[in-house]
Formats: structure tokens, C-alpha cells, sequence
């Protein structure tokens, strides 16, 4: 909303007035109880309270893209150290704020404007409560008396994030800033964590002399008309501001985690004590707090379980864990008398529970019942069905087992089925291809070079279905894919997110050339905030995920079809620095994936352009 002194702008303010004629009477009741100062003359605002409340709770970065609904929170959070991140697009924005809160077990944080600002919003916001994250969307709105009257960006945005977001709220008063941000910042975080949204009407963060100056009109009717407007137009100023500035608690309020009760824990404890061929599939809900990693790691470590990891959960057990099973999942659920859900859950990753066998004991862990319980009634049946946190619960096991040991022979089976899958896809790297370089090649050269500390973001189709058979991260909370909903876009923000909070590590965005489309932009951000991540994008001109079956099971290609881009190019018109690489200079390829690294280090944004051709490793896998 702009604010505008001229008399149209003024006599609009009274017409609405006397259209709201019927809320006369409750303005004048809520005149007369006086339960709160007005402070007219206080240069204070909105955006002010809603600064104290995110300080409190600990957030360090708040992601946006400016708009004038939001101004005041944004001055605010800049003005008592909390760094603000302005992006190139919503959706990166939230991206940003989930993979902050995924990488620090607190709430993620973003502030757009209303209308079109929250729309874009969306994706990202249903990735977010797909994935159990908990990001807080603080959104712009009209003002108050101009809801539902054609205001400037004026939608019903409540509605909109409701089947999205665990809690909704619009801040009616200044007063109501406090409690409505501590309420849903504690149900963001709470039971099964995910998004929650609060809406800001202009005149609860705008400061009183300038929301006055649009409520109250310079040239009203004349008579009584004009007084009663007047009367019921300050009451309403009145109630927005009363209390506005009294001392208020910001701190946060108690999160509420489910825990496994001591029972089941103990029934636990009996069915791996007598299993033989135990395994557990840890998903990304064992990473939430409380838990801390690596005291979930060491637990994992303990009990000596072969274990699969999937989502957050890879690199939980570091590169070269003797635990740790990569390959042949199907072969080895197969095999299993004991199978630990913990936090896994049988959607379309587990062929909706069709991949266990009747013959194994199922115990499954989730802090959420509908996807705890998911397709039991059809594929599987669970021997112990948990509600409750997987990452505690897996903690506890071990500490009732201590000593115990999964049978070694089990174990050693399965990871020499891993040994030789691996074996065969180091081969198949070394394949020549039609045209281009092979994506398993350049891939073992990435995996080769990666740092320690390095967090690879996956972002894409075939490319990155690829990498996961080869990258593996070196410890725990270092991968990052959107989860469960599959969202392409997500490199972007999540990389600007797990630089800001991991600033000493490298962060790779692994990208197809397709995904890479919706985020390039961010070189953007990355540079003019100090961001300097490495892209590198599997560029085979085309979406190879989808043209792999559309082509022949519908024999036709259409609108799968890209080109040879120079998005190295691109990147350097941002600000970044670009390599390409290609069969032409192959032999170079660790000197310029190096090179790139390098750059990084110095503090540029590098994107690696490379030209990879169509492999068949991944022959037979859909996206549907």
C-alpha cells in the first residue's frame, strides 16, 4: 500500500466507514473499556515486535523479497543484528528458510509481501510440510479496513495457506504481534514439525502518526454523519495501538516432542535380541531435534545394525561406515527377519510397503500417525507401530542393548553385495559414449575431490537420481533434496541456506540442466551477499527423467528438448565465474572441478557447465 494524502484516498477511508456502520456499537464498547494506552506520539511500529519475538527464538537470518506490506519487519530485523537476505524469488526465500531450519534444528524464517509475493510461495511452502520442516511464512496483507474492498494485492491469503501450513493467523492489533508469533513458532516445531503462516495487515506495522494519516480523513462529511465516521474511525485506530508497547514475554514457549513409551521400547529391544538378519531404514525425521546427530550416530554405531539411509539421513554414518548399506535394498529386505521403519516411511520410495516381506517383523517409528501407518492396509502390517520421535527412540534402543552386536556374518553379506555394485558402477563410469562425457565419470571425479565438511543439495532429475548412487557425504546433515514431493527448484535456496550456516564448508548444488532453470538467477544473491557456493550441472539438453519413458511408451519426445546453454555464461553475467567442461578437455577435468573449488574458496559463486551425454545406468527407472 502506498500512503497517499489526496482526498480520494481520505473519502474512501469514510465510505468504508459508513459501510461498516454495523460495528459501530462494538467499536464504542471496546472505546469505553480503555483497557490499554494509546501512545499517539510514539515513532514505534509493528515491525518492531515482530524483530523482538524472532531475536528471542534465535534466528540469525530472515529471507525475503522486499515489498512495501513488509518494509517495517525487514528495518526492524536489520536494526538489532538480524541479517536480512533478499533473494530473486519467493519460493528461493522459503527454500532458504527450510534448509536453515533443516540445518539447525530451529525455525526458518521468511518474510513476504501480500498478493503475488505469497502465491509464489506456495511450492515451496507444501515441499516444506511434506518434508516436516518447520519454516515460519510472515506475510504482508492490506489494511485492516480494506480487506475485501479491492485493495492493492488484496486476496484471502488465509485460506490459501491453510491445508498447507499446521497454523494460520492474521494479526488484527500491535498487541497481538507477541503471542500470535510465540503460538506458531512453538506449533511449527511441535509434534510432527512443518510450516506455519501469520499475515500482517499494513496498519499493525506501520507506525501511528502514518496509519492516522490514512484513517482518519482531512475533509469528512459535515454534520452528524461526518462525526459519527470520525468517532468510529479512531476508535479503530485506538484498538490497533492500545497496548501496543507494553512489556511483553518474547521468549519461546515449551516445544512438545512424542516420545515411545518405556514398553515399547523394551518390546523393541526383545525382537533385535532375537533377530538374525536385522536392518534398519533410517528416513529424515531421525535427524529432528531433540535428538543431536551425532549422539544418533554413535547410537546406530552401537548397535551395529546394517543400516540404509535415506533423505537428511544420508552421510549419518560418514563415508566409509561398515554399517552402512548403499545398494541393493529390495535384495536385502528380502533377506531380513527384522526390518526398523525409523522415520522411513512406505510411500512410492518403498513400492508403498510392497518391498517387505510377510516374513519379517516390522517395527515402524513416525512422530506422525498417518504416515506411520501408511498403506498398512493393503501392502504391509507392522509388528510395533510407534508414535513418536524415530532419532530418540533409536537412542534409547541402544542404551538398553548395550553390548549387543548385529550377527557380523549378516552384515558382512550385505556389504559385499554393496562392494561389488559399487564395483560395477566404478566400470560403468569408464564407458565411452556416443556423444559427450559419461555423468558416472564426471561424477567419481566430484566424489574423489570433495571436501570433508562439503554439503551436496541435489536439485534436478536423472542427473541427480545419478549422483546419489555416487556421492556420498562425509557426515551427518550434509545432504540436502527436497524430500518426499519431489519439488525441482530447490538449489538455489537451500545452498544460500547451508552456507549461511555452515560458512566454513563447501556447499555443492548438484543440478540437471532443467531444475538449474528455476534458481540460475540466485548467482545473483549468492554474489551480492557473500554467498559463493559450486554449482555443477549435468547439462544433456534435455529432461532426460521424463524423456527415459515418454519416449518409448508414447514414442515421442515433445517438449522434453533442450539446448546446449552456456549457463557458464549465465552464471558469470551474475557475477559468478564459469567453467565448462567437455570431451575436448577431459584430460583437465580434476584441474578445472580444482579450479572451481578454488574460486569458491576466494569467495566467488562458480558454476561447472558440463556437458554429459545419455547414459543407460538408470535404464527402467520412471518418474511417476
Amino acid at each position: 500500500m502506498e500512503f497517499d494524502d489526496g482526498a480520494g484516498c481520505v473519502l474512501s477511508w469514510c465510505l468504508m466507514a459508513v459501510v461498516g456502520g454495523a460495528s459501530l456499537l462494538a467499536a464504542w464498547r471496546l472505546g469505553l473499556m480503555k483497557r490499554y494506552r494509546v501512545e499517539t506520539s510514539s515513532p514505534r511500529h509493528g515491525g518492531e515486535r515482530v524483530a523482538e519475538v524472532l531475536k528471542a527464538h534465535g534466528v540469525k537470518y530472515l529471507f525475503t523479497l522486499v515489498g512495501g506490506h513488509i518494509s517495517p519487519i525487514l528495518v526492524a530485523c536489520e536494526k538489532i543484528g538480524i541479517r536480512v537476505v533478499d533473494t530473486r524469488h519467493e519460493a528461493t526465500a522459503v527454500f532458504a528458510a527450510d534448509s536453515v531450519a533443516r540445518l539447525s534444528g530451529s525455525i526458518g524464517v521468511a518474510a513476504v509481501t501480500a498478493g503475488p509475493g505469497l502465491t509464489n510461495t506456495v511450492t515451496a511452502i507444501k515441499n516444506a510440510q511434506v518434508a516436516e520442516t518447520p519454516v515460519l511464512l510472515i506475510g504482508g496483507a492490506a489494511a485492516t479496513l480494506l480487506q475485501g474492498r479491492g485493495a492493492l494485492q488484496d486476496i484471502d491469503q488465509l485460506s490459501l495457506f491453510k491445508t498447507l501450513c499446521k497454523f494460520c493467523s492474521t494479526v488484527r492489533t500491535v498487541r497481538d504481534i507477541v503471542p500470535v508469533l510465540r503460538k506458531a513458532i512453538a506449533i511449527a516445531q511441535s509434534g510432527t514439525p512443518g510450516p506455519v503462516f501469520v499475515e500482517f495487515p499494513l496498519d499493525v506495522l506501520y507506525p501511528y502518526y502514518l496509519v492516522q494519516r490514512e484513517v482518519i480523513p482531512k475533509n469528512a462529511p459535515k454534520g452528524l454523519v461526518g462525526k459519527a465516521i470520525n468517532w468510529y474511525l479512531q476508535n479503530h485506530l485506538n484498538n490497533l495501538f492500545s497496548g501496543a508497547w507494553d512489556t511483553r514475554d518474547v521468549s519461546p514457549l515449551s516445544v512438545d516432542f512424542p516420545m515411545a513409551t518405556d514398553a515399547e521400547v523394551q518390546s523393541c529391544m526383545e525382537m533385535v535380541s532375537r533377530s538374525k538378519r536385522p536392518i534398519i531404514l533410517v528416513g529424515s525425521q531421525a535427524t529432528l531435534p531433540p535428538t543431536p546427530v551425532n549422539k544418533l550416530r554413535s547410537a546406530l554405531e552401537s548397535l551395529a545394525i546394517p543400516c540404509f539411509l535415506g533423505g537428511m539421513a544420508r552421510g549419518m554414518l560418514g563415508r566409509d561406515s561398515p554399517i552402512h548399506i548403499r545398494q541393493n535394498r529390495k535384495d536385502a529386505l528380502k533377506k531380513a527377519d527384522l526390518v526398523i521403519l525409523a522415520g522411513t516411511v512406505c510411500d512410492f520410495r518403498m513400492s508403498y510397503g510392497r518391498v517387505l516381506t510377510k516374513h519379517s517383523k516390522i517395527i515402524a517409528v513416525n512422530r506422525d500417525k498417518s504416515q506411520l501407518l501408511k498403506n498398512s492396509d493393503i501392502f504391509w502390517k507392522p509388528t510395533l507401530a510407534v508414535k513418536g520421535d524415530a532419532g530418540s527412540f533409536l537412542i534409547q534402543l541402544a542404551e538398553g542393548l548395550k553390548g549387543y552386536q548385529a550377527p557380523s556374518d549378516w552384515t558382512q553379506s550385505l556389504k559385499e553385495e554393496d562392494v561389488k555394485k559399487e564395483k560395477a558402477n566404478s566400470e560403468k563410469s569408464e564407458e565411452k559414449l556416443e556423444k559427450n562425457l559419461n555423468p558416472l565419470k564426471v561424477l567419481h571425479h566430484v566424489e574423489h575431490l570433495l571436501e570433508e565438511d562439503s554439503i551436496i543439495v541435489t536439485d534436478g532429475g536423472d542427473f541427480v537420481s545419478t549422483a546419489a548412487y555416487i556421492l556420498r557425504p562425509r557426515g551427518p546433515l550434509q545432504w540436502l533434496d527436497p524430500g518426499a514431493f519431489g519439488t525441482l527448484g530447490v538449489g538455489g535456496g537451500f545452498a544460500l541456506g547451508a552456507k549461511l550456516c555452515r560458512p566454513e564448508s563447501q556447499v555443492w548444488i548438484i543440478y540437471g540442466d532443467g531444475s538449474l532453470g528455476y534458481s540460475i538467477a540466485e548467482f545473483d544473491t549468492f554474489k551480492r551477499h557473500k554467498v559463493p557456493v559450486i554449482a555443477l550441472v549435468g547439462n544433456d539438453a534435455g529432461w532426460s527423467q521424463i524423456s527415459r519413458e515418454q519416449v518409448p511408451l508414447l514414442g515421442s519426445n515433445v517438449a522434453c528438448d533442450l539446448a546446449y546453454t552456456d549457463y557458464h555464461t549465465v552464471a558469470e553475467g551474475y557475477g559468478g565465474k564459469g567453467f565448462l567442461l567437455t570431451t575436448e578437455n577431459e584430460e583437465k577435468m580434476d584441474d578445472i572441478i580444482r579450479s572451481a573449488q578454488e574460486e569458491c574458496r576466494n569467495g566467488t559463486p562458480t558454476l561447472l557447465n558440463i556437458l554429459i551425454g545419455k547414459s543407460n545406468f538408470r535404464e527402467g527407472s520412471i518418474s511417476v
